[in-house]
């Protein structure tokens, strides 16, 4: 839903099992109608859309896309950003590491991303950018101590996401609609901080890149640099920089001159917890963390020590088993968990994070994408499973409100006359 501050706001469709088109669409159909008449009654209300390898190929098949298209045009729905990230199973299943299977070493990633480019361009409302989130390249661990297959992902990646942009330069020329494809830094993927981004953009994708690209269209290595910087941006997971320990303000100044631009900002939740000096008290604190330690999917653990370095723990079950380490001052876990609350019994989150990103965006245009992206209500301890529509319904107005404050408090500052984000109705 478009929020009178200018902001696209919108949750993750990935939250909702269904790995086929017929059961995506079932999804939608039971939980979107009732979300647009609470919150966006009307006015269109903006869909975040995950799409399987599976879902991709089925939505291609004859009349399917042109059914959806105007399905969502008869209903009041659009769609401005996709989740490319899981190509395949996401629920019900063992997801863990294969979360960044295939990589983008591979046809396979590369032929479902520009087959999700086509869709969106074919979904997206004319005058809209368009983006689509994806992985951070590869999974750090399955490189661990071969430096030279690592530098050959980092060849191989950059080959294919320039092949991506020249697709997308053609599809700019023929619809008029941007579609940037967003890489999503993430603890253990080949690229999780903002260091190692800019180092990606500037020794690899730009570089190697624009010489391709330019070598390839025949347009020059200036305009080649801006072609790449348009159509790769960054997804800014909130919950993914909170485990790095950056600022939301520092992250944002570095990309900003490194001239690499976010395309869409996924607001979510990481559980933090400052480690105690006793070790009963962190036997406790363990025994909170382990209704977490669940089996589906990945909850990497960044702990920052008394000398502010850091050490990864690749699953929160392998970091219970050093949580007595005298050097570890706080943890950082892996866990979406809701937005709406920053306390779990003697856990928190780093819900300060998304406040301290939706403060910014008040004063800077960083981007028009806000997207929701709590996935984790199936896999929730018990106690913290509450009605899905509901907690949906909830995160959003949280995020409205949460921004609505921060608009007020920057109006206070500069006095500006004031305009709450509420959806336009």
């Amino acid at each position: 839903m478009l929020l009178s501050d200018g902001h696209h706001l919108t949750y993750c469709t990935n939250i909702h099992p269904g790995e086929t088109w017929e059961e995506v669409f079932k999804s939608l159909l039971k939980y979107l109608p009732g979300l647009k008449i609470k919150l966006s009654p009307d006015k269109p209300f903006g869909i975040g859309l995950r799409l399987s390898d599976v879902a991709s190929r089925e939505l291609m098949e004859g009349t399917k896309l042109a059914g959806f298209r105007q399905w969502l045009e008869d209903n009041g729905f659009y769609v401005f950003t996709m989740n490319g990230f899981p190509y395949g199973g996401f629920h019900h299943q063992v997801v863990k590491d294969a979360v960044h299977q295939p990589d983008w070493t591979t046809c396979d990633r590369v032929a479902y991303t520009k087959r999700l480019a086509h869709i969106l361009a074919a979904l997206l409302p004319e005058g809209m950018e368009g983006g689509i989130s994806t992985s951070p390249l590869s999974y750090k661990p399955w490189y661990a101590d071969k430096q030279d297959e690592l530098e050959q992902v980092y060849s191989t990646s950059t080959d294919h996401l320039t092949y991506l942009v020249e697709e997308l330069l053609k599809i700019k020329e023929k619809t008029g609609k941007i579609i940037h494809i967003d890489i999503e830094p993430e603890p253990d993927g080949l690229l999780e901080n903002s260091e190692e981004v800019i180092d990606y953009y500037e020794n690899w994708l730009l570089p190697a890149g624009s010489e391709k690209l330019a070598e390839d269209t025949g347009i020059s290595e200036e305009e080649a640099v801006e072609a790449i910087l348009q159509h790769i941006r960054l997804c800014y997971d909130v919950c993914h920089f909170a485990l790095a320990y950056e600022r939301p303000s520092t992250t944002f100044a570095r990309l900003k001159a490194a001239g690499i631009r976010i395309g869409k900002i996924q607001l979510s939740a990481a559980l933090k917890v400052l480690l105690p000096e006793s070790e009963t008290a962190r036997k406790a604190l363990a025994e909170e963390l382990a209704p977490f330690a669940e089996s589906t999917y990945l909850h990497q653990v960044v702990q920052r020590n008394r000398n502010k370095t850091l050490t990864h723990y690749t699953d929160l079950p392998l970091a219970l088993q050093h949580i007595l380490q005298h050097k570890a001052r706080e943890w950082r876990t892996h866990f979406h968990v809701p937005l709406f609350t920053d306390s779990y019994g003697k856990l928190r989150s780093t819900q300060d994070d998304i406040e301290a990103v939706l403060s910014l965006l008040q004063k800077e245009h960083i981007t028009d994408h806000l997207e929701v992206e709590t996935y984790t209500w199936d896999v929730l301890p018990e106690g913290m499973k509450k009605d899905l529509p509901e907690s949906i319904q909830r995160e959003l107005e949280w995020v409205i409100e949460t921004i609505n404050n921060k608009q007020d408090a920057e109006n206070s500052r500069t006095g500006r006359s004031r305009t709450h984000a509420v959806p336009h109705r």
